[in-house]
């Protein structure tokens, strides 16, 4: 007969159709319990109302032996947190706690016999439990339902989608940190430790749980019942209903247009309310609308009415920074903006490095007029936009750590919206989309107090980056932790470790809705340039600072996912400390 041979070393027979015996009825009767294990899941048996059941020897939450639990009414109790589940099903009452696995069991002759239920979909079983997660915002359940898809060959993408849709359905007030967050994630999957990558997934789909808890569903505005108006009256419509905050009314026109024109035109429209304001929201309404389509380039064009529209609102009711005082005074810089339009040429400028250098300047007339020359000489729009987003990164890398922890989010906000104005431009240039590059530039400017005193850039040309775990472990390491990625990039160390590890570092934490989009916006911006590039070098700089001045967290969440793993492995969680 062929045996299992368990993690101990001993021998249990296997029976042909896969039932593992775990000992004699009679000690079953006699003890009221039998411990065995079916593949690496360990098993207990209980003799409860004269029958045998057969359940996860662990609680599903903390790894707990259920078998030193108790059992009543068909109720087995773990006696660490006093979760319950049903004996017959493994299902637990207490829904923080997740289901627990049941298994078949028979009584043959003496011998009692336990084999593992059939599923018949384990992609759909899995796919269920991630919804039941977002739903009850249960980050255990999300967890094991990810890892579950994963190891069932499910493809990252689609796990995405799954997050997406849910995100975009269950939160009335449209888009928000949650699928921001979810698509930063995507957008650097390739780019971390296969092992970090379940982690990021969870990270991002424990954001749309937590920013739709709480919310009502979200009811799409149907489209007009016409397809004959052209693209550039309802782009017309468009932005008149954001600029009079008619949401409703700008939701339809846009459903409209989704539903026959090109994807690049209703990008175009999108973007350009998005700028008919000044810097919407701090920056975060340009942000939302690229996400959105880099959702959509992500997950297929036939997510694009589900997932765009839910933007509109909050650009229709996005705070105008014209309306307050900083743009306004001692310099008037809305009018400044006003006067000013960029006409890129077709690339291929010699120093975009030089370029950034002068967006930093004092004087917010030197900055516009560095941009407009730098377009007649045949800046490209892509090389506008990546000098803006260069000059934000700098103020990270030169952020001074006597300013008040809070200004950190001004300089992220300008970094991250110069990025988002980069993507987009990449994707599809157009006018209205350009004065999002002379914006971004004159926030770039507004935060330059925030580089007095300017932090010294790194002098280091070597690095170990083994060092950074002490800058995310200690408070205050923040100029020892761009130096130590300076110094390795500059030394010849490779990009892509530094990325990998920096990202490693973010998922390691419980980190805010502003590191996500500073570490995706840092990734992507390294990227942009050469490796090996002085300016590569300086983004992930001011990203490497950015962490270590909010570093350490609790942790939770990825002890979460550690648990997790270590469940679906078949660990004793309970014999020993899980690191953090």
């Amino acid at each position: 007969m062929p045996e299992q041979l368990t993690d101990t070393g001993e021998r249990r027979p296997v029976h042909g159709n896969g039932e593992v015996r775990a000992g004699s009825f009679d000690a079953l009767r006699r003890d009221g319990q039998l411990v065995t294990k079916v593949g690496s899941i360990p098993v207990v048996v209980f003799w409860h109302d004269g029958r045998a059941w057969a359940i996860e020897d662990r609680c599903p939450h903390m790894g707990f032996p259920l078998h030193q639990g108790s059992v009543e009414t068909g109720l087995l109790t773990c006696h660490w947190h006093h979760a319950r589940f049903d004996l017959e099903s493994g299902c637990t009452l207490d829904l923080w706690a997740d289901d627990a696995t049941a298994f078949d069991v028979q009584v043959d002759g003496d011998d009692v016999l336990v084999s593992a239920r059939p599923v018949d979909d384990p992609v759909g079983h899995f796919e269920r439990r991630l919804r039941d997660g977002l739903e009850e915002q249960i980050t255990l359940v999300i967890s094991k339902a990810v890892l579950g898809l994963l190891d069932a060959g499910v493809e990252p993408t689609a796990i995405v989608r799954t997050g997406a849709e849910y995100g975009a359905a269950n939160r009335d007030t449209g888009w928000g940190a949650g699928l921001t967050v979810l698509v930063a994630m995507a957008n650097v999957l390739p780019h971390l430790d296969p092992v970090d990558r379940p982690l990021a997934l969870v990270h991002g789909l424990r954001f749309i749980a937590t920013d739709t808890g709480g919310h009502p569903p979200r009811w799409p505005v149907d489209a007009l019942e016409t397809t004959a108006i052209p693209v550039a009256r309802l782009a017309s419509w468009y932005r008149r209903f954001v600029d009079t905050r008619a949401g409703d009314a700008a939701e339809r026109v846009l459903a409209t247009a989704l539903a026959g024109a090109d994807i690049d035109d209703v990008a175009a429209m999108m973007f350009a309310a998005a700028t008919d304001h000044v810097f919407l929201d701090g920056g975060h309404t340009v942000d939302f609308t690229n996400k959105a389509f880099e959702a959509v380039t992500h997950l297929g064009a036939d997510t694009a009415a589900s997932l765009v529209p839910t933007v509109v609102h909050q650009t229709a009711r996005a705070q105008r920074a014209e309306e307050t005082s900083a743009w306004r005074h001692p310099h008037d810089l809305v009018a400044l903006l006003e006067q000013t339009t960029l006409t890129p040429g077709d690339g291929g400028y010699a120093d975009i490095a030089g370029l950034a250098a002068l967006i930093l300047a004092d004087d917010p007339f030197t900055v516009v007029d560095a941009l407009v020359n730098a377009a007649a000489q045949g800046v490209s729009a892509e090389e506008l936009g990546r000098a803006v987003a260069y000059a934000a990164a700098l103020r990270l890398a030169r952020f001074h750590t006597r300013n008040d922890i809070g200004d950190w989010d001004d300089v992220h906000h300008a970094f991250t919206a110069a990025n988002a104005v980069h993507q987009a431009l990449v994707r599809a240039p157009t006018p209205e989309l350009l004065r999002g590059v002379l914006q971004g530039a004159l926030r770039v400017y507004l935060d330059r107090f925030l580089n007095v005193p300017a932090a010294r850039i790194p002098s280091a040309t070597q690095g170990d980056l083994a060092e950074l775990d002490e800058c995310w472990n200690v408070q205050g390491h923040v100029d020892r932790a761009g130096a130590i990625v300076v110094g390795y990039l500059r030394g010849g160390g490779e990009r892509g470790r530094v990325i990998a590890a920096l990202g490693h570092a973010l998922l390691n934490e419980d980190p805010g809705f502003h590191w996500y989009q500073v570490y995706e916006a840092g990734v992507r911006q390294a990227l942009a340039w050469p490796d090996g590039s002085e300016e590569s070098a300086l983004i992930l700089c001011g990203v490497a600072r950015f962490l270590a001045a909010h570093t350490p967290t609790r942790r939770e969440l990825s002890t979460v996912v550690s648990i997790a793993d270590r469940l679906r492995r078949g660990d004793a969680l309970y014999e020993e400390t899980v690191d953090t």
